[in-house]
């Protein structure tokens, strides 16, 4: 809950209590502090509505701005992968056979990765299910406290790595970067243990919430740049 959604609800509280207090005062007055005679009937008073009405939209926009955020990320990662056309003249997603989707954002230089290449990748992973929260940060790995973070090394092939990742990963340069979607068949739904694996608690209670839930889309998504190969 966000902080203006906070003091939505506490007008529209206030409003309320406000309300009753006035309905009361109104009451006591009419009678000279006498209520017994006489019923309480507020429905035709056309300011009291006017009050109501105007206080319950603040309570009703209040309590539909989670629905109206989640739907706002929900776009950001609805349809990534799967566009029809490339935006703005962008390159579209590219299918490999084993169902991992790539897109290069930038090209690098030099020799590429094979089966076999001993690679560097600064790199984050998102969790499409959960609308593109992040289970893996190498910055996360930062033991001399700089921000710097330190890459995931690995050899192409040792079976070390996620099998889809490894399969986005061919092709690439030193330099470049490349969004590689890797399905559950070839990702954490059949290689669980394999890296890259959270470095913090929250991302590893992230990923198990949808690594440990059979009825949620594990299709994970992550953002490579190879800063060394050999």
């Amino acid at each position: 809950m966000t902080r203006l959604h906070q003091q939505l609800l506490y007008i529209a509280a206030l409003a309320s209590a406000t309300l009753l207090s006035a309905d009361a005062l109104n009451i006591i007055g009419s009678s000279g502090g006498d209520t017994s005679h006489k019923p309480i009937t507020t429905t035709n008073n056309p300011s009291r509505r006017n009050f109501v009405h105007q206080f319950g939209f603040v309570a009703a926009a209040a309590s539909s701005m989670p629905t109206m955020a989640a739907n706002a990320v929900d776009a950001q990662f609805k349809e990534v992968g799967q566009q029809e056309r490339p935006p703005e003249g962008e390159a579209p997603f590219s299918t490999l056979p084993n169902g991992v989707q790539i897109k290069d954002f930038r090209q690098g230089s030099g020799s590429t990765v094979q089966n076999g290449s001993r690679v560097e990748l600064t790199m984050k992973g998102r969790l499409l299910n959960l609308n593109g929260v992040i289970f893996y940060d190498t910055k996360s790995n930062d033991p001399n406290g700089f921000g710097e973070g330190t890459p995931l090394q690995f050899t192409v092939g040792d079976k070390s790595v996620l099998p889809g990742l490894e399969s986005g990963l061919i092709g690439m340069s030193r330099g470049g970067i490349r969004r590689i979607i890797v399905p559950a068949e070839v990702g954490y739904g059949a290689f669980p243990s394999l890296e890259p694996q959270p470095l913090t608690d929250v991302e590893r209670r992230a990923l198990d919430s949808v690594v440990k839930n059979p009825r949620r889309d594990q299709t994970v998504m992550f953002d490579c740049k190879v800063e060394r190969l050999k």
